[in-house]
């Protein structure tokens, strides 16, 4: 059954036409993801849809009585209650059915049947429709699923009584949906739900969803979560809106294909127009064939010509280049606890970076993933610990709330102020391979959406040339065109990359390494993120054996210790492995100096003048044999050092 159904809806803003001609259906426990560039239209269409705003022309049909429920991406809840006071309240209505179907059940015990047969027969019926609802709404469950839904969002049962007030924007918009996902409306419209979701609660939102009993609409840059909830897209552009069936990775075989198709049809009705156009043209003045030319011509005009098919838009295009090689090690820290003044986020974060690592940083919000960077490069003092960066390391920082931009510059002016001696066309240039154009760059920061904020800290970020860098939420605010693009410049940088992102996509296409971080510090897992997720979920099955094999009468806190046994190994491996690593580390610049003192003597020894001087060259034979001596010994230490990094990694990863 059809719950909501758009028929030829449009919007125009004065003369300019955002979209028209919009059909869409939505059908009972649709799938429906809306796609399409920044700056499409996407969330005017969701509030036309929702009944937030009018269309200029078209109608919008839905199911009498249906109900929607609309989030929109910049919404939080705002309520002076506590968090489970203004949850409870959605079982209200359930609880009032409870109430009513127990009143009922106490008239029915104390009415005289015979006396009253038909008052009886209505309160039978009443009450069994009651309980027909009261079941369909989980009247019997409605306490736990409040519970879970809440645990689901990372609020814990010592959260519930904190005033609502009291939360920050991304718990608020947390709880919104939270609330809303509990109303179960029969139309349920999310903008950007992903937006302030760590990687554990999106999973959990994925499968709540993928179970949810009514229909959805969503607008995502989140592939990953595309593919996982939508069966069917329906993409935004240049003004019309297209249905494809399937997920998004259909959706992008689907529109390669359709696009082929259409450039096939294109090409041939031009080359027929050129025929017929030539034909015209050579045969138009000649008496004998001006008849057959007339008709050409006809032909021509009843033509209905085709637009040339779209896929060229205009995308951003960019770089990141280097200006100088790092060393080797990029970073390490020892012993390091993040936080603020008292409030520590994290314990004993030990990092070992290389050059030319791509190491995703993950981790539940609030643990300390963006406090991390900062630390890393000074803007926060640690806690405990430190920070050491390596060689010839320059560390260029995006920031996700795009706090280092001045709202009172222009766009030409942010980035030109950073770099004066760049001419002015330069400057315009590389703007406009960021999509900023002609009347473009004189807008204020202030003016700007969050996508071109981050095009234009990108376009900073590209001009320092530094050899790694410290990306925080890097996609936040990219439609995913421009995160394809950002991931490509990514790929083909030469430089290190350290990196908070809760794009599964965006991690599992560029990471060499996913680092974990909570309260008690960091676990390292040597892949992307698929690799992340499958050797987690291997620790976790590990974790539940031994809680099983641990006796019913536990208490607790002995539950809780079993459940970071497998952490506590992982932290005593990575220690031991930064150990022998910094042993091998050690030897090879020890190596390094040797081979040079060496070839230098070896050099002196080979020339006419030393072999004349015998005592000299002695000497020079003799420290010689010495140093190759050590060499060799510094030779077998490290081969021994690398066997037993290969066993310790072999064992660790064989569990």
């Amino acid at each position: 059954m059809i719950v909501l159904q758009t028929q030829k809806i449009s919007r125009y803003f004065g003369a300019e036409k955002l979209f028209d001609d919009v059909t869409i259906e939505i059908k009972e426990r649709s799938r429906i993801g809306l796609v399409g560039r920044n700056g499409a239209g996407k969330t005017t269409l969701l509030d036309i849809i929702s009944g937030k705003s009018e269309p200029d022309s078209g109608v919008i049909h839905k199911k009498k009585d249906s109900t929607i429920g609309y989030l929109n991406q910049h919404t939080g809840l705002e309520s002076s209650l506590t968090i489970w006071e203004e949850m409870y309240k959605l079982a209200e209505p359930v609880l009032a059915m409870e109430r009513e179907m127990t009143d009922i059940e106490a008239q029915l015990g104390e009415m005289d049947i015979a006396k009253d047969d038909a008052l009886y027969r209505d309160l039978l019926t009443r009450y069994d429709a009651l309980q027909h609802t009261f079941q369909e709404n989980n009247g019997y469950g409605i306490e736990s699923e409040i519970k879970s839904v809440l645990h689901g969002f990372r609020f814990y049962e010592e959260d519930y009584d904190r005033p609502i007030s009291q939360l920050s924007g991304g718990q608020k918009t947390r709880l919104a949906l939270a609330r809303l996902l509990l109303e179960k409306k029969d139309l349920l419209i999310l903008d950007e739900p992903t937006n302030h979701l760590d990687i554990d609660t999106l999973s959990w939102l994925e499968s709540y969803l993928q179970n949810y009993s009514k229909a959805l609409l969503i607008v995502s840059h989140d592939r990953y979560f595309l593919d996982k909830v939508v069966q069917d897209i329906y993409e935004i552009s240049r003004g019309t809106v297209t249905r494809f069936p399937g997920n998004y990775s259909n959706y992008l075989d689907l529109k390669a294909e359709k696009l082929k198709q259409e450039w096939k049809v294109f090409e041939k009705q031009q080359k027929k127009v050129a025929k017929l156009e030539d034909f015209v043209d050579r045969n138009i003045v000649r008496a004998s064939t001006t008849k057959r030319a007339q008709a050409r011509r006809k032909q021509l005009e009843k033509m209905d010509p085709l637009t040339k098919p779209q896929g060229d838009e205009k995308s951003a295009h960019f770089q990141f280049q280097i200006e100088r090689e790092s060393g080797q090690v990029v970073l390490q820290t020892e012993d390091l606890s993040i936080g603020y003044g008292d409030t520590i986020l994290s314990n004993d974060i030990e990092l070992d970076v290389r050059k030319r690592e791509a190491i995703a940083i993950v981790g539940p919000n609030g643990v300390g993933k963006t406090t991390l960077l900062k630390t890393i490069i000074g803007m926060i003092p640690p806690v405990k610990g430190t920070v050491k960066a390596g060689t010839k390391v320059d560390f260029g920082y995006y920031d996700q709330e795009q706090t280092l931009l001045n709202g009172n510059k222009s766009v030409l002016n942010e980035v030109w102020d950073d770099h004066p001696t760049m001419p002015e066309q330069a400057v315009r240039t590389l703007l406009g391979s960021f999509l900023f154009s002609g009347d473009d760059v004189e807008k204020a920061i202030s003016s700007l959406s969050g996508g071109e904020k981050a095009r234009v800290a990108l376009a900073k970020l590209s001009l320092e040339k530094n050899n790694c860098l410290l990306l925080d939420e890097p996609t936040n605010h990219l439609d995913i065109d421009s995160k394809e693009v950002l991931e490509n410049a990514l790929i083909d940088y030469e430089g290190t990359l350290l990196f908070v992102s809760h794009d599964r996509y965006f991690i599992n296409r560029l990471a060499t390494k996913v680092i974990e971080i909570n309260e008690f510090g960091a676990i390292v897992y040597l892949g992307d993120y698929d690799y992340y997720i499958q050797k987690k979920a291997e620790l976790e099955e590990l974790d539940l054996l031994e809680t099983s094999d641990s006796t019913t009468n536990s208490s607790e806190s002995e539950e809780t210790s079993s459940a970071k046994h497998s952490f506590m190994e992982q932290k005593e491996y990575q220690k031991n492995k930064r150990k022998v690593m910094r042993a091998i580390e050690t030897i090879e610049e020890d190596l390094e100096e040797l081979d040079g003192e060496i070839q230098s003597i070896q050099i002196e020894l080979s020339l006419p003048e030393t072999f004349e001087d015998f005592s000299h060259y002695d000497k020079l034979v003799k420290k010689n044999e010495v140093l190759t001596k050590k060499q060799d010994k510094l030779m077998s230490d490290w081969e021994h050092y690398q066997e037993e990094l290969e066993d310790m990694i072999q064992e660790f990863e064989q569990g």
